[in-house]
């Protein structure tokens, strides 16, 4: 790993905080770190609100969108709520479709089968809203990109609305309204939301104009949070303000198909709790089954039945965990035996892979290789692949660069999907390298670990703790600090645990400060490097223990040198 300080902020600026907050140096570091410079915005950081949320008419083309459902349910017209298959597509439908039939009966959701339809608008589903009679259709975390489709729709005197938070590309669809805060000419001053996030913008818009406030919406902030966490959107602005205010509806009063899935937790949850035990059961619906199965989840309102659902929704998942599992030692093996640990990339592919996992197999592979990779199965006719990358760089612009080779992709900088025809496959596969060898700055291979801040183990008290935690929630651009701290020696009670012996547990000191235990996962093969009391600096994140009712700090050691 390469260990990169974050340079520190002036003095000046640092003094400035200590002062006017009454915080400490390292607290001051951390919130100029994260762009926090005036009392103001630590007050907003720390007290996220409602008031944090900007007015949804900023957005372009609101009150087109709002104009038009205002117009289909004085008519009567059957509107259909659409949505991707995974956890941002289907917490958007849930969200959208749940607050409209609130007091309108005529509206039906609608998620497009991963296998049969693939990402996005599909032809099918508009087919299913003409055979139905549905005149308006409301696409959620997709659609920028469905000109063909919307044109389509057209045809069949059917209007699309679509909020969509993913890159536009040169040409807008031709829809009524399109929501998009990435839009060149959309001026909204926030455009980091999620799909999600602009679906609750859209249910702000709507409920403003019936004389309601962002309060009575409060309700559907679960869902919003849920999004924020899985689709991994930067944690800043409006997003931490709705991801701090549903992780509360969470744990206070969370809808019945969210409480069926955490009930076992009994615990406060946090965002990482929402990432690892929420998202991947809702994702699972959509990667083994269908993502209808989540909609019907996260839109019951009985908890018995909710239960049923999350029985079942949890079946998928462990399915999926042992699919992913399985894929991931053939893909690594496929690596092996093509004698490409030296490539810049990782480009896989068996017939025979279960398309509902290939971006988990993906993201496993980044984290063997750590360099950018696409991992590919056989869907219908043509091959489908995700695409993972690594901190730094964008494999959205490299497949742009590749697009000679493929059918159609869409996604990320960091995340993508793609399609193209098979006789493509080992052209693209070499064009893909040859790219990512002539772009990639060379360092970026190496994962890197980015410290805030070096500190001395006598720093890390309950109540240093205690201000820490008022920095969650957690995501990118405002992830959980990392420290480091140097002359560390273990006490003697350093171990290797786990079932591979693959962890290690130490309880380390610095001169005569109090001794604390740390937990590196993964990090087995470091234990030479502490035996015998030899000095070593470490880097990690401060947590909190719990053992027989007992709760204390321990470190997450990240790595060792």
């Amino acid at each position: 790993m390469r260990w990169t300080v974050k340079p520190k902020p002036s003095q000046d600026k640092i003094q400035h905080l200590i002062q006017v907050l009454g915080v400490d140096m390292i607290t001051a570091t951390l919130l100029l770190q994260r762009g926090i410079e005036t009392f103001d915005e630590a007050k907003k950081f720390f007290r996220p609100s409602l008031e944090d949320l900007h007015d949804p008419f900023l957005m372009k083309d609101m009150d087109k969108a709002v104009a038009r459902i205002e117009k289909a349910t004085e008519r009567g017209e059957n509107i259909l709520v659409f949505g991707d298959y995974d956890v941002d597509g289907t917490t958007a439908v849930s969200l959208m479709s749940s607050y409209l039939l609130a007091d309108y009966p005529n509206v039906a959701t609608y998620i497009p089968d991963r296998y049969e339809e693939g990402y996005g608008v599909s032809y099918q589903g508009i087919d299913f809203a003409d055979d139905n009679g549905f005149s308006l259709i409301i696409a959620l975390d997709c659609g920028i990109k469905a000109i063909d489709k919307v044109a389509y729709a057209k045809e069949k005197g059917i209007d699309f609305i679509i909020c969509d938070h993913h890159r536009p590309g040169d040409q807008l669809p031709d829809a009524i309204a399109v929501l998009d805060p990435k839009r060149k000419d959309c001026s909204y001053p926030y455009d980091e939301l999620c799909g999600c996030g602009v679906g609750f913008k859209l249910i702000q818009a709507l409920a403003s104009r019936k004389g309601a406030s962002a309060e009575d919406l409060l309700v559907y902030l679960d869902l919003v949070a849920t999004a924020i966490a899985a689709d991994i959107v930067p944690m800043t602005g409006e997003n931490r303000a709705l991801a701090h205010l549903g992780l509360k509806v969470i744990n206070e009063s969370p809808r019945p198909g969210i409480a069926a899935i955490t009930f076992q937790l009994k615990k406060k949850l946090t965002i990482t709790d929402v990432v690892f035990v929420v998202a991947p059961r809702i994702n699972a619906a959509g990667r083994m089954k269908h993502g209808q199965h989540a909609v019907n989840l996260l839109t019951e309102t009985d908890l018995n039945t909710a239960i049923k659902f999350a029985e079942e929704v949890e079946a998928f998942n462990q399915d999926r965990r042992t699919l992913d599992k399985q894929i991931t030692e053939e893909a690594l093996e496929q690596i092996q035996e093509a004698n490409e640990q030296e490539r810049f990339t990782s480009v896989v592919y068996d017939p025979s892979w279960h398309k509902g996992v290939i971006g988990i197999v993906a993201s496993r592979l980044t984290e063997t290789y750590y360099r950018p990779t696409l991992v590919f199965t056989k869907s219908g006719e043509k091959l489908a692949a995700s695409a993972r990358s690594v901190r730094g760089f964008d494999v959205y612009n490299a497949l742009e660069a590749c697009s000679e080779h493929i059918e159609q992709f869409g996604g990320h900088k960091y995340a993508a999907g793609l399609t193209l025809k098979e006789e493509q496959y080992e052209a693209f596969k070499q064009k893909f390298e040859e790219v990512v060898a002539e772009t990639i700055d060379k360092k970026l291979l190496t994962p890197e670990v980015m410290v805030d801040a070096a500190i001395d183990l006598s720093m890390i008290t309950p109540k240093f703790f205690r201000i820490l935690k008022q920095f969650a929630p957690f995501g990118p651009k405002n992830m959980t600090p990392v420290f480091m701290t140097q002359d560390l020696r273990d006490t003697g009670y350093g171990k290797c645990v786990g079932e591979a012996k693959d962890h290690l547990r130490v309880t380390v000191k610095q001169h005569d400060s109090p001794s604390i235990v740390g937990i590196g996962f993964g990090l087995g093969d470091k234990y030479e490097a502490i035996m015998g009391r030899k000095p070593f600096k470490a880097v990690y994140t401060i947590d909190e223990n719990e053992w027989q009712g007992n709760v204390s700090l321990q470190l997450k050691i990240k790595d060792i040198k």
